[in-house]
């Protein structure tokens, strides 16, 4: 009967919510679905803000796609490039560079913008001046910050709007890192966004998030990313973004990891020199700045914001870890694409002016940073239950609404503002750490890893000839695969326990010194228990495959002669018999038993390949540390 009932209730709201049958079946529109965004998003306050005056009229010769479209729409990656190419032959100081090339062929351009040398990064090193680099469209559908850069650079050169800024910082820019999925353009890639009309997709040609690929590098696009970053002189990275999720108050939010994190002192400064200037900038121009938001449940907004800490797979992350002053940039994607997009401008701007005047203090912080040795390295942080912050909220009011068609409850906003005081859960407590080793070395059988730490900019040393080392190892234990792919890769985690050994390493094996200024970024990709190592990305896969076996009638005789020989090994064999049922009732796991203490047992199964070189790292500032 309550089956029934239950049918029936559902038969009853699907009846309330579908419309009544037509006399004749409805045709589909000749342009195909033509419901507007609009129409079924959260309602939008109207805004008008001072950096409405930074866009120039359609008709300018120097208006971007975008002020052409009056903001409705982003040129594709032709247009981009082709604009961008016009303006760089007609200022002397901007210039061109490929950093790298998609897998469908596209190159991945950036723009250099500075006054004087162009041709070379050490021409950068050699004018002193402080550097930052932004990146857009790293998923391109959330592609503000393409089109915010063109403003920028335009109005740095060929307008003239803001007179002798290049002669006191670089710029880098990315308009579009992942050009593969920017040109899968479609006016149904975000459903959740208004606007641009058409954009690009999350995901690149591959289907791999280009924001989870910092610490294992698969795709071109993030390898062409961090080469840049290596090669080029870089004291700001700035990733710029689209969010989703609930609505509030804030037009651009932006964030890092904070001080509990890898780099204490440049999140010092990003909290206390970045944030207020920033935001009283955007504030001024009539925007709505704040921090990332992520709403702890999108129904109650009085539950507060969770405090996100980044592992190093995400930009923010990566750049904590290896000691690179982060900013995450997330515009908020129910706001309108022409205040996004001006938002973006002003905090551009912004930008370059507080590195103009802020740099050397920027630079002494990274230094300190880079130049850390911390005896014990955090690998994973979880929520801090005696962090008890809170923060004013600016909020949208919520109202929670059944839904026939779903059958849970919905968050539906209003569009009226609500301020609110709410708890931060902060994620600054460590979970896991480990204790720092002198070096780590991984034989070249596991050259493929080293590799791709080589990509990462880190110093790698090799031996020459073969050395016998003491060094700890881990075993494995329970190791646990995910049961679907994520990013490319099938994730795995074990138990680990340390052996101390005296092992001898071939010629060719790689030394890898964490008394470097990436050693920090080392210690999270090697060790097992660090959520982005290598190991839990699937690179060690065949260490969990056994591949010598026993058979009975080899091992029975043996197991008896080794109960004749020990007979302390018999009373604990006897013991194990007498309190584990499973056991006793396996034959096999009982010769099992006898094979695990036999030579003939293969001691690198579950053994973690990369072993550590014991040490006193040092605590504190070292100086002469490089990178």
């Amino acid at each position: 009967m309550r089956a029934a009932a239950g049918v029936t209730l559902v038969l009853l709201l699907v009846a309330s919510i579908a419309p009544a049958p037509a006399e004749e079946p409805a045709s589909p529109p000749a342009a195909g679905w033509t419901i507007e965004p609009a129409s079924f998003l959260p309602p939008v306050r109207p805004w008008h803000g001072k950096s409405e005056s930074l866009a120039v009229p359609p008709d300018d010769p120097w208006a971007t796609p975008c002020e052409r479209s009056g903001f409705t729409g982003s040129p594709s990656y032709d247009e981009t490039v082709a604009w961008l190419r016009r303006l760089c032959d007609a200022s002397p100081h901007l210039r061109m560079v490929s950093i790298g090339r998609s897998r469908e062929g596209r190159d991945i351009w950036m723009v250099v913008a500075t006054e004087g040398g162009l041709e070379h990064p050490r021409h950068l090193r050699e004018n002193g001046r402080p550097t930052v680099l932004f990146q857009a469209g790293i998923h391109s559908g959330e592609i503000d910050g393409k089109d915010a850069g063109m403003m920028l650079l335009r109005d740095l050169t060929v307008r003239k709007a803001l007179p002798g800024l290049l002669e006191k910082v670089n710029v880098l820019f990315v308009p579009i890192l992942s050009v593969d999925a920017h040109e899968r353009r479609s006016e149904y890639s975000r459903i959740n966004q208004r606007g641009p009309r058409v954009m690009g997709w999350r995901t690149n040609a591959r289907n791999l998030n280009l924001n989870r690929d910092y610490a294992k590098l698969d795709t071109r696009e993030i390898r062409a990313a961090v080469q840049a970053l290596d090669e080029w002189p870089v004291d700001l990275y700035v990733d710029i973004h689209v969010t989703d999720g609930s609505d509030y108050q804030y037009d651009v939010t932006f964030g890092w990891n904070g001080r509990h994190a890898w780099s204490p002192a440049i999140a010092t400064w990003l909290d206390e020199v970045f944030r207020p200037r920033v935001s009283s900038d955007l504030e001024a121009w009539g925007h709505v700045p704040g921090p990332t938001i992520f709403q702890v449940d999108r129904l109650d907004p009085a539950k507060g914001i969770w405090d996100w800490t980044a592992s190093p797979r995400f930009s923010t992350g990566y750049g904590d870890a290896r000691h690179l002053p982060t900013v995450l940039v997330e515009n908020h994607s129910l706001k309108p694409f022409r205040r996004r997009v001006l938002g973006t401008r002003v905090l551009m701007e912004s930008v370059l002016r507080l590195l103009a005047a802020e740099g050397a203090s920027l630079r002494r912080a990274i230094e300190e940073d880079r130049a850390r040795r911390r005896a014990e390295v955090p690998l994973e942080f979880e929520v801090n239950p005696d962090d008890h912050r809170t923060m004013l909220y600016r909020a949208i009011e919520v109202v929670p609404r059944l839904s026939e068609i779903s059958g849970s409850v919905i968050p539906r906003w209003t569009g009226k503002p609500l301020d609110l005081e709410v708890p931060i859960r902060a994620q600054t407590k460590v979970k896991t750490s480990v204790t720092r080793p002198a070096a780590y070395l991984v034989p070249p059988a596991w050259g493929h890893v080293v590799d791709r730490l080589r990509l990462h900019g880190v110093e790698v040393e090799y031996l020459r000839e073969p050395q016998t080392l003491e060094v700890e190892v881990y075993r494995l234990a329970d190791p646990e695969l995910d049961r679907q792919p994520y990013e490319g890769h099938v994730r795995v985690r074990a138990k680990t326990t340390v052996e101390r050994r005296t092992m001898t390493f071939p010629r060719g094996t790689a030394r890898i010194s964490t008394d470097q200024a990436l050693g920090d970024l080392v210690v999270l990709l090697l060790e097992p228990a660090s959520p982005d190592s290598f190991f839990q990305w699937g690179f060690f896969l065949p260490v969990l495959q056994r591949a010598e076996y026993f058979e009975a009638y080899a091992m029975e005789p043996l197991a008896r002669r080794m109960l004749a020989r020990d007979p302390a090994l018999r009373e604990e064999f006897l013991e194990k018999l007498r309190k584990d049922p499973a056991f006793r009732g396996d034959p096999r796991a009982r010769l099992e038993w006898f094979y695990r203490r036999t030579p003939w047992y293969d001691d690198r199964y579950l053994l973690y390949p990369v072993a550590r070189v014991p040490g006193d790292p040092c605590e504190g500032p070292v100086t002469g540390a490089g990178r």
